[in-house]
């Protein structure tokens, strides 16, 4: 129980004892995954896993929190294919988890809202794989504008469209914190990219104000400690194409603070590469130019860009690395296999004792390529103790491993003496 005022405000500095208190007066279970990396400072939640329950306690200590650095809200779900095959679609999750509610994602939203006003010590928010609507970004887009502590935002696959991101960049463009941010698979178009390009704008004026402030007196400015967005990430959105690259290239000819700028399957193509070759050329700040994955780039031009780059970063390892894009998928499941098939036993009784006998498996020549099946022990028909032909089960047993005889020479007939002279 919280029985005084002293501790619900040290909950604010104490996320596990406020989240255990709180699930007591639910009368639920706390939940390990939730606590796990509480010591580093770290929330980071596979969302698809909770029930609509065991949100209520987490986003209410979320709610009030002012010392965690590192939240994120990820869901690997994904929606079943319309042209699926019947047999297949037993592969997929046929119901969606309650994280993926209209309500539950808005509950998120002002969670996090809430959490961004008035921390002190978080860094960095990711939301990955959540339809967020309009009304849910409004409320986010409230917490950043608020927010003086945040320097990474990443909504990826998050499927905003370029009216959701015209939202989170009337907040992220007046922000005085954040370096990058992260738009991979949110189905933007060349509008979301000018979008883009107008804060990249909106950012050079403010800086080069400053940079004239600090030049007076024979000074020289320091641009690196100026604030703005460093790095742009747009991977993955196929719609783009040339019109976003064009754009993107007009803002950048005049900047001198974008360092990394990453397109990978954007539908660019050798055209779109162009503008922004020549903007690399003039522009010697860019350290990362990723164009991999847009197929309709010529191989010269992927290669005239890439050693454009390393001449920028004059061949020394930089801060900004090459991120590898890759879908949301859940890395605690591992990749489905069918269960292996079982194999038929048969049962062989011989007077007092009972044996299985396990067919063997049909091999492939290492010569010809011929499938040939493997030779099988002489097993006779009549099994039962007085009738003719009967072999004890001991002489059967030693059948397969007699002496004196070459494999090849293993034939009824051989086997028939041998049981003979045992007798």
């Amino acid at each position: 129980m919280i029985e005084t005022v002293q501790v619900r405000q040290r909950g604010a500095y104490d996320f596990g004892t406020y989240y255990d208190n709180l699930c007591a007066l639910q009368n639920t279970v706390p939940l390990p995954a939730v606590k796990a990396h509480l010591s580093d400072g770290v929330l980071d939640l596979n969302s698809d896993r909770l029930r609509g329950p065991d949100f209520v306690p987490l986003l209410n200590t979320l709610r009030i929190n002012k010392s965690l650095s590192f939240v994120a809200f990820r869901s690997y779900y994904q929606p079943l294919p319309s042209d699926t095959p019947v047999g297949k679609r037993h592969l997929f999750k046929k119901r969606a988890p309650p994280v993926r509610t209209k309500d539950m994602t808005l509950r998120i939203c002002k969670a996090l809202r809430e959490c961004l006003t008035v921390t002190p010590s978080l860094t960095c928010v990711e939301v990955t794989n959540l339809p967020l609507r309009n009304r849910d970004l409004e409320n986010l887009a409230k917490g950043i504008a608020k927010n003086t502590t945040m320097t990474h935002l990443s909504l990826e696959y998050c499927r905003i469209g370029d009216d959701g991101l015209e939202v989170v960049c009337q907040a992220v463009k007046n922000s005085a914190t954040i370096t990058s941010v992260n738009f991979t698979g949110c189905g933007l178009t060349a509008r979301g990219a000018d979008t883009l390009a107008k804060i990249i704008k909106h950012q050079a004026m403010k800086r080069h104000n400053e940079a004239w402030q600090d030049s007076l007196r024979y000074r020289r400015p320091d641009l690196d400690r100026m604030t703005g967005i460093r790095r742009i990430t747009m991977n993955s959105n196929p719609m783009m194409d040339d019109l976003g690259a064009m754009a993107l290239a007009e803002a950048l000819k005049d900047d001198l603070w974008v360092k990394a700028l990453d397109l990978q399957q954007c539908g660019i193509s050798t055209e779109g590469a162009k503008a922004l070759y020549d903007v690399l050329r003039t522009n010697t700040t860019i350290v990362v130019l990723d164009l991999r994955r847009n197929p309709l780039i010529d191989r010269s031009m992927m290669q005239s860009i890439m050693e454009q780059v390393m001449i920028n970063t004059g061949g020394q390892d930089t801060e900004y690395r090459w991120i590898k894009v890759e879908s949301p998928r859940d890395p605690g499941k591992a990749s489905y296999r069918p269960p292996p098939r079982r194999r038929r036993r048969r049962t062989v009784s011989s007077g007092r004792k009972t044996f299985t006998v396990e067919p063997q498996g049909r091999k492939r020549s290492r010569s010809v390529g011929s499938v040939e099946e493997e030779s099988q022990p002489y097993m006779p028909d009549n099994t039962q103790p007085g009738t003719q032909g009967f072999v004890p089960w001991r002489t059967a047993a030693r059948l397969g491993r007699y002496r004196g005889f070459p494999p090849e020479k293993k034939t009824r007939d051989t086997v028939c003496c041998c049981s003979r002279r045992e007798t």
